[in-house]
């Protein structure tokens, strides 16, 4: 489901991908697994003890989960209440012009629209944002011309999928000429000093994938330069995908977030961007980025933010008697394995010290993200997931278990193509004809099987009934293991 390369040896099968990859992106977008908690204990898979997340997956990783540091914490709450004083000052209305931005009376404003992901916008000067109005704008811009007063964009990352973005609340950029006395902006009632990003969390708020790849990665290449010093307005405002990643916006921004669409305030800021620069699927690529930034980089700062204490993985001594640490999501409803506890069990049989994350041990983003980062290998089918990568230590391995159905390349451009730039080892495992529940519903002459890539033809709802949620996957567990046992061989050391 993730930039791009097609391979050469699928030919026609990957062309035909090609085609129904706006829609082929979407493929985690209705798992119910989102990234979270409970307490800890060991499990017998299959006679194997292991850990489950809630208890030794906690536990476990308690040690590398530094304390908050308190006065960094109490420097951004001073912050925050001078910030909500600097919003406030002076009376409303005084001029067209506040005395208080320090921002010159000459202004510009520029957009990008080349960009496959995503339009975006930068402004300097004069700017003045109306929330509610979904309206920022421009004053004495000197880039105005009167073909291009008004400029909309729709502040999201997935600009190729356009029934998408019709779902985004279109943001109007209106500039106005030097000395224009036939225009009057409205007068500024809250007044800012530092930039602001106005961008939308988008349709799919609620899934984990799109929101680290179509926001948060943006947003951090889009941010992570003002050094917090930003101010973030939100469209499209959810407060349950606020609270999840405040800490990652608390760590781009000292300021409480902005309720963009009903926020009433005119706020005059000396520089805005609307839409956020994104450069490709879960990726950063640096020969784009105005400051250089890498997918490390970005992987550094999220470690940073979550107190993870473990930026590499080292190969492990098999005579130091120490194992190598695995976590496996494991999944329900779709793609679910249905011998989850032998898959489980061969693994530690390996000589893993496995930890088997059930969906509703992944939820607390925070708490999960310290036990990827205590681990060396995470495991588990296609799906959203595996987004928990990105908290993996630098060296570290995923392994994507890819179902049945010709979705070798999509998976891999999900997953498989962002982790070299994340630093990261990548290893699939394609399950075959033999290893999906899809056996029990259709006979082998079936397209289904003969010809995977007639059901991709039909569209995505195709694809998605039957090869994403219509079909749960049986593992061969000898031909598992002998995949595993490669993992186990390539992180470890005499």
């Amino acid at each position: 489901m993730k930039g791009r390369q097609e391979s050469k040896k699928h030919g026609v099968g990957a062309a035909a991908l090609w085609l129904t990859l706006p829609l082929l992106v979407l493929i985690v977008l209705k798992t119910d697994f989102l990234a979270s908690f409970s307490e800890t204990r060991f499990t017998n898979f299959a006679g194997q003890m292991v850990h489950k997340v809630s208890s030794f997956g906690l536990d476990g990783a308690r040690w590398q989960q530094k304390p908050l540091d308190v006065a960094k914490s109490e420097a951004v709450r001073e912050y925050n209440q001078q910030n909500q004083v600097l919003a406030t000052n002076g009376p409303k209305d005084e001029s067209l012009i506040n005395s208080d931005v320090s921002a010159p009376t000459i202004s510009q404003l520029h957009c990008n629209f080349s960009n496959y992901h995503s339009d975006t916008c930068t402004m300097q000067g004069d700017v003045r944002i109306h929330g509610r109005a979904a309206m920022v704008y421009v004053v004495s811009a000197t880039t105005y011309m009167p073909d291009n007063s008004t400029i909309r964009v729709h502040p999201y990352a997935r600009k190729w999928e356009k029934e998408t973005m019709a779902q985004v609340r279109e943001v109007t950029m209106r500039s106005s000429p030097p000395h224009a006395i036939d225009i009057i902006p409205p007068p500024c009632t809250a007044r800012h000093d530092v930039p602001a990003v106005v961008f939308s969390t988008g349709v799919y708020s609620g899934n984990y994938y799109h929101s680290m790849s179509d926001v948060v990665v943006p947003l951090f290449i889009t941010a992570r330069e003002y050094d917090g010093r930003v101010q973030l307005l939100v469209t499209g405002y959810d407060p349950k995908w606020v609270a999840k990643y405040r800490p990652i916006l608390a760590a781009l921004s000292v300021f409480p977030v902005i309720d963009f669409d009903n926020d009433t305030d005119v706020r005059c800021f000396p520089a805005a961007h609307v839409g956020l620069e994104s450069h490709r699927i879960l990726g950063v690529d640096p020969a784009r980025s105005r400051n250089g930034y890498t997918m490390m980089a970005f992987r550094d700062f999220l470690r940073s933010t979550f107190s993870l204490r473990r930026p590499w993985a080292t190969p492990v001594s098999r005579s130091s008697g120490r194992k190598p640490r695995l976590v496996m999501v494991l999944r329900r409803h779709s793609r679910a394995l249905t011998n989850e506890e032998d898959a489980v069990a061969a693994v530690a049989e390996l000589g893993f010290e496995v930890v088997a994350a059930l969906p509703e041990d992944v939820k607390d983003m925070e708490k999960f993200a310290g036990v990827v980062n205590s681990c060396d290998v995470m495991v588990g089918v296609h799906g959203a997931g595996l987004t928990n990568m990105v908290f993996l230590p630098h060296n570290g391995t995923l392994v994507q278990i890819i179902p049945w159905g010709a979705m070798k390349w999509p998976c891999w451009y999900d997953f498989g193509e962002p982790a070299p730039g994340m630093g990261l080892r990548y290893v699939e495992y394609e399950a075959t004809a033999e290893e999906t529940t899809l056996k029990e519903e259709y006979p082998k002459d079936h397209p289904v099987f003969t010809d995977p890539l007639s059901i991709h033809r039909k569209g995505f709802g195709e694809i998605w009934r039957t090869f994403l949620n219509g079909q749960n996957v049986t593992l061969d567990i000898d031909r598992f293991r002998g995949a595993m046992q490669q993992v186990y061989q390539s992180i470890t050391i005499e």
